[in-house]
């Protein structure tokens, strides 16, 4: 984990290059296929909602969550990334996803820099880490 600032022209930037965004969600796509079919199914994506620890911690602190709440939860944000019903995720649907909850994040966050707390493999450092690669190749 690292302390970035960041704002919506940073996230905005890292959307806009097709080329790195693409990039990104493929890897992801790629690390989180772990049978390498070329579809997530729900056990696969299980995996990487739960890793995120939505609900499960309140300003860092970790709360009692419901098991039934949890599972409707994640059915839910399955239910998001699945846009046509079958049962699992192609990169298409991945892809799609991913950049409207990064769009929504974008409009979240605005003009105004904020400093986070970032994972080091979130989308959101990688749009760090493509703002600063812009920077110093100007």
């Amino acid at each position: 984990m690292s302390v970035e600032v960041l704002d919506g022209s940073t996230v905005m930037s890292f959307l806009e290059d097709e080329e790195a965004f693409d990039s990104c969600v493929c890897k992801r796509f790629a690390w989180l296929d772990a049978n390498h079919d070329g579809l997530l199914s729900y056990e696969e994506m299980l995996r990487e909602l739960q890793s995120l620890r939505l609900v499960e911690t309140h300003f860092g602190v970790d709360i009692k969550t419901d098991p039934e709440e949890l599972a409707c939860i994640y059915d839910s944000l399955f239910l998001q990334f699945d846009r046509d019903s079958s049962g699992t995720v192609d990169l298409q649907e991945f892809k799609a996803e991913t950049k409207r909850m990064l769009l929504a994040m974008a409009n979240g966050l605005g003009f105004l820099p904020v400093q986070m707390l970032l994972e080091e493999d979130s989308f959101l450092k990688k749009a760090v880490e493509f703002e600063s690669t812009k920077v110093a190749d100007a």
